[in-house]
């Protein structure tokens, strides 16, 4: 069983850190960084197992009302096909800060369009384009 919470203590900021060094799209992140993205973030959520150790993570930049970016979705390595990345797109779908927006959007890898299309998100996004510009 798992506890959701929406507030992260310096510790749980420590746990989502050592889960962000798992990963290859977040593992140069120092703790500062790691700490001000959590703060930077409109919603956060965590989950959290019998233990108290932080297995799972989102967090979600938005306008409240048009757009919502999901980013970081991320399950704790051992704790995966128990469905917590459902239970953390379920949260993120009903969290009262994003009841009003419109489109909630992600990036993720070709292979994990299939789970994210399953819960309600396309690629079809009518011809718009992704367009990055990389600051030095």
């Amino acid at each position: 069983m798992t506890r959701v919470i929406y507030d992260f203590s310096p510790q749980h900021i420590v746990q989502l850190h050592q889960l962000y060094q798992t990963v290859w799209w977040a593992n140069e992140r120092s703790i500062e960084q790691t700490d001000a993205c959590v703060n930077g973030s409109q919603v956060c959520i965590g989950l959290l197992d019998d233990n108290e150790r932080l297995v799972g993570f989102t967090r979600v930049i938005t306008d409240g009302i048009f757009k919502a970016i999901l980013f970081d979705v991320i399950v704790c390595q051992s704790q995966r096909g128990k469905k917590l990345g459902l239970q953390l797109i379920d949260l993120v779908k009903g969290h009262p800060v994003l009841k009003n927006v419109q489109h909630i959007e992600l990036y993720c890898l070709p292979e994990l369009a299939l789970f994210y299309s399953k819960l309600g998100f396309t690629t079809e996004l009518g011809g718009v384009n992704l367009m990055r510009l990389v600051k030095d």
